[in-house]
């Protein structure tokens, strides 16, 4: 269940089950009986017509999910049907699919522009659900959650006994000079700190893979390092920029990149050059600034 849904099910301290019945889910079943609070109206419990739902999403059962989402959206329980659908694609459906825009048109329509247990509310009901069914299922969300949780704790209980964790995170320790350098770049503190700047990135940090960039993408990443009126780039690091990352090794750099040590510090003597000349402008600013008076003289 996700966290903060407030309208799902929940027990009481004797184990009775603790019931939220809207309005619109009261009257009679198929069979002429008052209905039981959290019923619909083939008689079901809906709890297990919307378990039954995610189930079947997850399994690909395009029927019965067609069908779960019929009874609850007929039966009064809408809300439930979408906040569940809405669940299920971050849930179990593969990161990435269209279904979740799929899935929030239908139930725009099926609430905002008609009534949800109505024949064309059913109908985006109905589609909704067969469109999760169809998507490629898969709990590498959740999974991925419980796994990285547990780790956590292990990662704490280990350094608490001052031992290494029997599993860490895949990062393991982030310092620059390990697996993950090209991270620290100047948008770093320890990037700025190693002189790492636009070259640095260009050359590493923005580098994609593994299918490399488009032609048009490297053919621009090229012309604007060579148009760079700041940087003279040499043709290993030209070919470097757009060169994809091995999808066995996806994080190695080189030490260095053609002449890329000399020009690094051509690069660090002009940054300093063009701090001293930026520092002396804004004196001669003040100084000027001083001759003709503060605002703050003005403030009275």
């Amino acid at each position: 269940m996700a966290d903060g849904d407030d309208r799902q099910a929940t027990f009481g301290s004797d184990g009775s089950l603790e019931t939220d019945t809207t309005p619109d889910a009261t009257g009679e079943n198929d069979f002429d009986e008052p209905k039981e609070p959290n019923e619909t109206d083939g008689g079901y419990n809906r709890y297990a017509v919307s378990s039954l739902l995610q189930k079947a999403v997850r399994r690909s059962d395009e029927e019965v999910a067609a069908w779960a989402a019929w009874e609850l959206a007929r039966s009064g329980y809408a809300w439930n049907l979408w906040d569940r659908l809405t669940l299920y694609v971050v849930e179990d459906l593969r990161a990435g699919s269209d279904v979740a825009l799929t899935i929030e048109r239908y139930e725009e329509l099926a609430t905002e522009r008609w009534e949800p247990a109505e024949w064309k509310g059913r109908l985006c009901a109905i589609h909704a659900a067969l469109a999760a069914a169809r998507a490629q299922s898969t709990r590498e969300g959740p999974n991925a959650d419980e796994y990285f949780r547990a780790v956590a704790d292990v990662r704490a209980e280990a350094r608490e006994r001052g031992e290494e964790p029997a599993h860490d995170f895949p990062v393991g320790d982030l310092d620059p000079g390990g697996e993950f350098d090209a991270i620290f770049d100047g948008h770093t503190g320890e990037g700025s700190k190693l002189g790492r700047g636009t070259r640095f990135f260009k050359t590493r940090g923005a580098r994609v893979g593994p299918e490399g960039e488009g032609e048009h993408s490297a053919r621009w990443q090229r012309l604007a390092m060579i148009l760079d009126a700041e940087r003279d780039y040499d043709a290993a690091e030209l070919d470097r920029a757009v060169e994809p990352v091995d999808p066995d090794d996806p994080w190695h750099e080189p030490e260095e990149i053609g002449g890329e040590a000399e020009r690094n510090d051509a690069d660090e003597e002009r940054d300093d050059a063009d701090e001293e000349r930026a520092d002396a402008d804004a004196g001669d600013r003040a100084d000027t600034d001083d001759t003709r008076g503060s605002l703050s003289d003005f403030s009275s």
